[in-house]
């Protein structure tokens, strides 16, 4: 009997609950259309039935994403769908909303996806090549030559610190718009 007890009981100890923490990266799943006020209130007005054709065009093309959200901030339609957004995604809800009735075409821009504010840290790079040293405009130059940051936005000059007076290595941070 004494057996059954401590099984009931949990004669082993139980683990405490523990909190398990997660940061998020950028929200890959909200599309962002900027646009005029006006056009945005237009779109809003009947959201339901421009949530319904969207849906039916990305279903058309055989895309396994829909659209579960619209909303209008800062002359801006915020669209979120099931699924990170692709550029096909993109450019069907682009195609979507330069046809409906009623809107000014030449105020509505390429839907994008949110961006995040980030920094680069480079480490290991020689401080001085030859008879120069790196410069700010050096570092521009060779990220927008590679491929990796085709849509990375700098926001501010490369900083470049010498590791220490006696190396001749650098540490390079990068203040970028990711989107």
């Amino acid at each position: 009997m004494g057996k059954m007890m401590k099984a009931m009981n949990g004669s082993e100890e139980k683990k405490k609950p523990s909190i398990n923490i997660t940061t998020r990266g950028p929200l890959r799943k909200q599309v962002i259309v900027p646009m005029v006020k006006s056009n945005a209130e237009l779109i809003v007005q009947s959201a339901y039935q421009h949530i319904a054709n969207i849906n039916n065009c990305l279903k058309n093309i055989e895309l396994d994403v829909i659209m579960n959200f619209l909303q209008v901030s800062n002359n801006r339609v915020n669209i979120t769908i099931s699924k990170p957004a692709s550029p096909s995604d993109l450019t069907t809800i682009k195609k979507y909303i330069k046809s409906i009735n009623n809107i000014a075409l030449d105020s509505i821009e390429s839907p994008h996806l949110s961006k995040s504010k980030s920094y680069l840290k480079i480490i290991g790079l020689p401080y001085s090549m030859g008879n120069s040293i790196i410069t700010p405009n050096f570092i521009k130059g060779v990220l927008k030559k590679t491929h990796l940051f085709k849509d990375i936005l700098l926001t501010s000059k490369p900083q470049i610190i010498k590791a220490s007076p006696k190396s001749n290595m650098t540490v390079v941070w990068v203040n970028i718009w990711d989107f």
